[in-house]
């Protein structure tokens, strides 16, 4: 479904990414793994076209995508949780998320009333405005936002970053709901051992360079990868 080859990206002249690849199938759920300031956010801004690649390529359901505007990215069926949220602040719960609605990819799934019963909470709060929400409860938005797109895929960056044990705990049962109804994700994050409960596959990338992929059960075997690659 996404396939990312040789990916390159800069910020002016420093040059962030020098060569990031991955693939994604459909169903599947993938993680990006590695220290902070390694290029996970920057690899997510790349594929969204929030950031233009400086070279290698990009494709989703099989056509390239690379250096598309984000609109257009996010038409093919790519829906993000962007890292700190960034929901509508002065727009109700409910508000956001109608805001995002679209069936683009001939698909109406993602109602409403089908985010409301993945979080109940939201539906309690569906008339309070969006700097009225908790940090858990804002995550849960911008979750519910990007499913109202009915995305073929779905990123989300620092999936839990910054929550409360009892809501990153209603994440992850989220999150493992949407792969029991084989939803591709794409997650960051930094809770591996309760990544590597449900992830199919994980790739880590270190000083802007894809330098492993494996299955969960070959990361946490291999505690040098973790030693190596993910511990400060």
């Amino acid at each position: 479904m996404l396939s990312v080859r040789h990916l390159q990206a800069s910020y002016g002249a420093a040059q962030v990414l020098f060569d990031i690849s991955l693939d994604i199938g459909a169903g599947e759920v993938v993680t990006l793994l590695g220290r902070n300031g390694m290029g996970k956010t920057t690899t997510v801004r790349s594929i969204m076209g929030l950031l233009r690649p400086r070279g290698g390529e990009v494709r989703f359901d099989g056509s390239v995508v690379t250096g598309l505007a984000p609109y257009r990215i996010a038409q093919t069926g790519i829906g993000l949780v962007p890292e700190g949220r960034q929901i509508f602040p002065t727009l109700t719960v409910e508000e956001n998320l109608v805001a995002t609605a679209s069936a683009r990819t001939g698909s109406r799934r993602w109602t409403l009333d089908a985010v409301y019963d993945l979080f109940p909470r939201l539906k309690e709060r569906r008339s309070n405005l969006g700097t009225q929400l908790s940090g858990g409860e804002q995550q849960m938005l911008a979750i519910g936002r990007a499913l109202m797109t009915n995305p073929k895929l779905l990123i989300l960056d620092e999936a839990t970053e910054g929550l409360a044990p009892l809501i990153r705990a209603e994440i992850w049962t989220c999150l493992k709901r949407l792969k029991g109804e084989r939803q591709s994700i794409l997650v960051i994050d930094k809770n591996v051992g309760v990544l590597a409960t449900f992830a199919d596959r994980h790739v880590i990338i270190e000083k802007g360079r894809s330098v492993w992929t494996g299955t969960s059960e070959e990361l946490m075997m291999d505690t040098s990868l973790k030693d190596r690659y993910l511990h400060v």
